[in-house]
């Protein structure tokens, strides 16, 4: 036992996954983060309880009409499903005699689903991410540290606290590249239906992440073909590739056309469909092609350049990668190239696709949440080659480098600080175009200094809703909230100060210990290589 405990703790991936957990509980506010989420968690409470997946005072905000003339939600089923177990128990404690007279938010339900869930997808994550950067050939250190620039430098720590449905999507989309990959280097079967299976399971989740399993064929093919892999060796593995994965995409496609069906009596029509037409009867000024009435040029250039929006601004370390990959691009290995590939041109679909939808950049979302995904999947790589290739890049690069991992730690930092809809409300007064995340820095300073009124960030009038008032004025961390909306008594509030503050030095406790494990000195004899037996030719 003493053995076990000692390879555990002399463990790089350990101390990895013990940073993933505490960051993740950290940094939750408790609630679910935004009415996506919430209304989702209705449809998760739906699947085991009498009780309806819409409220009939929720529309017309939300809801369509299906079979039956029953409302319905019009998302896909996979967040809920993910949420479904931690429902079950935050239900069943939130029934508990102690919880009896609390009936406020943040609720006790919300409080277990956004808790445990949260730290479930953060600590697979972390796994899955430093798995696949492994089988890159990155060094132990170097996949360390990619995945903690993943998980504090890149939008992914933002929806790590407002928990809608990237992240989830993101592990599973990297699960299905790591074994996907792993039957492309030992010919495992096993390995392919598996990766094949997490990335099917994304199209439960929202419909568009067929995108994502376009990706995951390209990294195949990718691969094979930087490879100098060509002719009946290429279409032999392609035609493997596909006897095993179109089934079982086929399978959770099948899923997901019954559920439409269930709710709205059609296999083949999506809720964009029905919402635009709902919303014509509503609205008949709405143009002839809503949802779709965003000129491209706007919806594609939005995401890049825009300063409310702009991916380059919410997640700086997108900049480093590309830069690197091109730099590099001749010393990379295949694999390499093929997930940077990839990464990058998956970026550019989901932005073309959402170029020309109404809400392109994802309505009420701190920067653009359609593809901040695919964004954090690109910049998984800049940290591991900026430490593989040090030695080689100039020294002005690196400076810069390091400049940007300063940013981007800053910005995703303050991107936690309030509630997400705090600049969207002050937009409404400010105007547009606003640069959000400056805003979101004055905001903090002026709050901390005690100055929102003066500096004229303190409106009641930006939002109609008393509780969306509390929200926003207050650290978006949960003893904060539960002081701020005053309705748990003293002693919770003052146990969850005392419980924060010793995660918070419980995680840079373990940090510490990471910072050890991964020491260049003793890293490498401590962690061998993903074990991979390679077939056919590179």
């Amino acid at each position: 036992m003493r053995s076990i405990l000692g390879r555990w703790l002399a463990d790089p991936v350990f101390w990895l996954c013990l940073t993933a957990g505490l960051l993740a509980f950290v940094v939750q506010s408790g609630e679910l983060g935004t009415a996506d989420t919430t209304h989702r968690l209705q449809t998760t409470h739906w699947l085991w309880t009498s009780e309806p997946q819409v409220f009939p005072n929720e529309y017309p905000e939300f809801g369509l009409h299906g079979r039956g003339g029953r409302l319905y939600s019009w998302y896909g089923i996979g967040q809920s499903l993910l949420m479904l177990p931690a429902d079950v128990v935050g239900t069943w404690i939130a029934h508990w005699k102690i919880f009896s007279e609390y009936g406020d938010d943040p609720a006790v339900r919300s409080i277990v689903v956004s808790y445990s869930t949260s730290i479930l997808v953060n600590v697979l994550t972390a796994l899955v991410a430093f798995r696949l950067l492994r089988q890159l050939k990155f060094g132990v250190r170097e996949s360390a540290l990619g995945v903690l620039a993943l998980l504090v430098c890149t939008s992914h720590l933002h929806y790590t606290q407002n928990m809608m449905e990237n992240n989830y999507i993101m592990l599973l989309t990297l699960v299905g590249l790591s074994y996907q990959y792993e039957w492309l280097e030992n010919g495992s079967g096993w390995a392919l239906f598996g990766g094949s299976a997490a990335i099917g399971l994304n199209l439960l989740t929202r419909l568009t992440t067929a995108l994502d399993l376009m990706g995951a064929a390209l990294f195949v093919l990718l691969i094979l073909w930087f490879r100098s892999i060509r002719g009946r060796d290429l279409w032999s593995r392609l035609v493997s590739y596909c006897k095993v994965a179109a089934p079982v995409y086929g399978f959770f496609l099948l899923i997901d056309r019954f559920y439409q069906f269930y709710r709205f009596g059609s296999f083949t029509n999506t809720y964009v469909s029905l919402f635009a037409n709902e919303q014509r009867l509503q609205d008949p000024t709405l143009p002839a092609t809503f949802p779709w009435s965003t000129p491209f040029r706007e919806g594609f250039l939005g995401p890049l350049f825009q300063p409310e929006k702009s991916i380059f601004l919410f997640d700086p370390l997108l900049a480093l990668a590309i830069v690197l990959l091109v730099i590099l691009w001749k010393r990379l290995s295949p694999e390499v190239r093929a997930y940077g590939l990839t990464s990058l041109l998956l970026l550019v679909g989901y932005i073309c696709f959402y170029a020309r939808y109404t809400y392109w950049a994802g309505d009420f979302a701190w920067g653009d949440r359609y593809v901040s995904t695919s964004v954090e999947m690109a910049t998984l790589l800049a940290l591991p080659l900026l430490l593989q290739f040090r030695a080689r890049l100039r020294a002005w690069i690196w400076r810069g480098a390091i400049a940007l991992m300063a940013a981007s730690f800053l910005i995703q930092l303050a991107s936690l600080a309030f509630w997400l809809p705090l600049e969207i409300y002050q937009m409404e007064t400010l105007g547009h175009p606003t640069f959000v995340i400056a805003l979101r820095f004055k905001n903090i300073a002026a709050f901390a200094l005690g100055k929102m009124d003066a500096w004229g960030l303190n409106n009641e009038s930006m939002t109609q809703d008393p509780w969306d008032y509390v929200h926003i004025t207050t650290w978006n961390f949960l003893p904060f909230l539960l002081r701020r909306v005053g309705a748990a008594p003293r002693w919770a509030v003052d146990v969850a100060f005392a419980v924060w503050g010793a995660a918070l030095a419980a995680l840079v406790g373990v940090l510490w210990q990471l910072k050890t494990a991964i020491h260049p000195a003793g890293a490498a004899s401590r962690m061998p290589a993903i074990p991979i037996q390679r077939t056919g030719t590179r």
